[in-house]
Formats: structure tokens, sequence, C-alpha cells
């Protein structure tokens, strides 16, 4: 595929496209396409309506805090993929919402079911923004950079040495007894890609070791294999002698993008290209559906198969392949096999999106050639993430130390092309 070539912001705004008429190397379509999944991913929130502390911010039931905060990190590749501002000001009202009383993104409201996963997903939201310069308004709260620094302190305190000789328990609070004795690599993989990006958000040679340190413990443990493949935990009251060797996609993204990242700030030193390579060569189990029915489009063979995934699981795929695409925006040479894997995938996804109340919903499961009935905002986000991740090359790289400021205020949404708000093309 040729690269999509930068074009002037002025001209980003894009009619609806239906997301069947996506055409994989026209900026404009895929604009257009992504123009519509994020509308109707938006049409799952309400809390800039109701306006509550109980409402703002997060996702209506089944959802979790913490798919709020995956949420938001894919409506911010929107805006900086495509150039549309829209929903800016929603984005920036619900990040601040939920810094909590020490800027940190421990939030009480939501301590209930907050753990060091849930946190590392808000963060990778609260880097987002930090590495595009993204507005922030309120002078009573630190820039966002200052605010990933705050959530790294709160985590690496509670790296814990009294078993599996190191790694951060699933939970937080003794109040969730059964994640307080389960390591999981969504945990330990989120630190470790924290640890990364702020290494080179900052150029502080702390967080670099500490990345290489969680990395390292992770292949020690057996999260990490010698053949890369990411599993999903062990028992912490075991000594982690018990991998769970169940495999999910997102840990496989988190990990690699990590790895990329430590690429970067290393100058192409060192094991951390290997690595990225490695773990991007173990991501292909994740393509092809069951018994390789679809060649090239990616599943969640963990549940997908069976039926049994739940809405924390429908939304795992988006995360892969946002990872999948910034590493292939910070490491050039990776570009041929992150394409080869997520252009397949982009047009499955578009094709998914044809069904429910208006008509072009997504669906679950990409590898059945159409909308198969299952919606919600997983599907929404999944579908969104790996289509606009197709702009992703002719995006600004994600800034680093010297280059990232406190920009204040907010920036106003772009005029809408005449008479296309909420009408979609064909």
């Amino acid at each position: 595929m040729p690269l999509i070539k930068s074009v002037n912001p002025a001209s980003l705004v894009s009619q609806f496209l239906a997301p069947a008429a996506l055409v994989l190397n026209d900026a404009a379509s895929i604009r257009g396409v992504a123009r519509t999944i994020a509308q109707d991913t938006m049409s799952y929130y309400s809390g800039n309506v109701t306006m509550t502390p109980e409402t703002i911010a997060v996702f209506p039931a089944p959802h979790y805090w913490w798919q709020a905060g995956a949420a938001w990190a894919a409506m911010l590749d929107y805006s900086h993929y495509t150039g549309d501002h829209t929903y800016d000001e929603t984005i920036t009202q619900s990040l601040l919402s939920q810094v909590g009383p020490k800027h940190d993104f421990m939030v009480p409201l939501h301590f209930g079911s907050e753990g060091n996963d849930d946190q590392a997903m808000w963060s990778f939201a609260v880097l987002d923004a930090a590495e595009r310069n993204f507005p922030q308004p309120d002078d009573r709260i630190p820039p966002w950079l200052t605010i990933a620094e705050n959530i790294w302190n709160t985590m690496v305190r509670r790296w814990d040495t009294t078993s599996c000789g190191g790694g951060l328990n699933w939970q937080i609070f003794p109040d969730n007894p059964n994640g307080m004795n389960y390591k999981n690599s969504v945990s330990n993989g989120g630190f470790f890609q924290m640890s990364a990006r702020l290494a080179r958000a900052t150029g502080n040679q702390t967080y670099a070791d500490w990345a290489t340190k969680v990395y390292d413990w992770s292949a020690q443990i057996g999260f990490v294999d010698k053949q890369f493949n990411v599993f999903d935990g062990a028992g912490a009251n075991k000594q982690c002698t018990d991998t769970n060797q169940v495999r999910f996609t997102y840990t496989q993204g988190i990990y690699t993008y990590g790895a990329a990242v430590m690429n970067d700030v290393t100058g192409g030193k060192g094991a951390w290209a290997d690595r990225t390579k490695g773990l991007l060569s173990a991501a292909k189990i994740y393509f092809g559906g069951p018994q390789n029915v679809a060649p090239g489009v990616m599943w969640e063979p963990a549940c997908e198969a069976a039926g049994v995934c739940n809405p924390d699981m429908r939304s795992f795929k988006g995360f892969n392949s946002r990872f999948l695409w910034m590493t292939a925006r910070l490491m050039p040479e990776t570009r041929p096999a992150v394409e080869a894997l997520l252009q397949p995938s982009a047009m499955a996804a578009a094709k998914a999106c044809s069904g429910g109340d208006s008509g072009h919903r997504c669906g679950h499961k990409w590898y059945t050639g159409g909308f198969d009935g299952e919606t919600g905002l997983g599907e929404q986000m999944t579908a969104l993430e790996t289509i606009q991740g197709l702009l992703s090359g002719a995006a600004a790289a994600p800034l680093k130390a010297g280059e990232i400021k406190h920009v204040k205020g907010t920036r106003p949404p772009p005029p809408q092309p005449q008479g296309t708000e909420g009408k979609l093309t064909r």
C-alpha cells in the first residue's frame, strides 16, 4: 500500500461514509468511514449531557471504568489521525474529570473496580495527550505529562517482591482478594509500556531502567516466552509457577509497542529491535479466524469461536490495532509487516460495520464477512482503531523530550461540510 500523504488540515473534515465503502489507500475515504464509526462510538456516551459524577467520562453498564479510558484514547487517536476535532472538548472534559484528588487517576468513586491494569489503561490516554501536545485548559490540574508521571509513581510503589521475584498484582485493593493473588501481563505490560513512553517523553533514565526491568521480569517469569508469545498471568500465591496459557490480542500489542518505544529510546541499540519484531511476528496467531477461515483477519481466539467474549474482551482487538499501528509509526521497518496484518482486518472490520439500528453499527466477529448481530462499545472501538490507523503513517509521530509542551486552552471543532451533518454518503 502506498504511504498516504499528509494533506492540509483545513481539508480534513470529511463527509460521513458508509464503512462498506472503505478504500484502503484513499485518505478521504478512511476519514469519512472513521467519522461514521466515531459518531456511533460516541452515541454510547451520555455523560456530557447528564453531567453527574457517576456518569461523566464513563459509559453505562456493562462497561467498567477502564473501558472508558480505552474509549477516550481511541477518540484521541481519531482526533490525531483524521484532524477532526469535533470531540476534543468532550475528551478533555472526561480526562480531567477522572484525575482524582492527587492527580494520579486514583479516583475514589471507582476504587471498587480500579486495578493496576485499569489505571494503566487511563495512563495510555494521558500519555497520548502529552505526546501530541493536546490542549489542557484547567490551570488547577497539572500538565498531561506530569499526570502520567504521577500515575507511574503510584504504580512503582506497588512493585511486589514478596512473590514471583517482583511484578504488579492485578488488583490494588485487598477488597478484591482474587486479583491480589494474581499477577497478570496486562498490568505489568502496561507498566512496561508506560515506563518506556515516559523515558522517551522525559529523557529520564530511571524510566528506561524500569522498562528494562519489567520486560526482563516478564520474560523470566514466563509471561513472554522465548517465541515472544504473551500469556495472561500466573498465581502470586504459587510464585508464578502456574502460568495461565490463555493469550489475548491486547497484551501482545501492549508489549510490542513498549518494545518499539524502547528501541527508539536506545537509538536502535541492544535487543529491542529483535524483541519488537519477535512480538510482532508472534501476533500472527491472532489473524485468520477459526481454522484460518479468513486469512489476515484479526480475531480473539480465546473467546470468539465459542461465543464467550465478555464486554471487556470485545474491545481487546482495538488495543492490538492501536499499538501495532503506533509500532509501525515509531519503527518504520515494521510497517510492511503491520500493514500485512492490519489492512485485511480494516477491510473486514468495515464490512462488519453494516448493521444495527443505524445500518452501520459494527459487529464483533470480522471473520464472518459481514455484520454478526453483536454490537456495543467494544465493537465500535475495535473497528475505529483498526480503520483510522490506516492514516497513522501520515500523522505526526509521538513527541519526545524537549518537544512536549503544556498547551493551554481548547481547540474549536472544525466547520462541518455544508448539508452533511449526520448524513451518510454511500
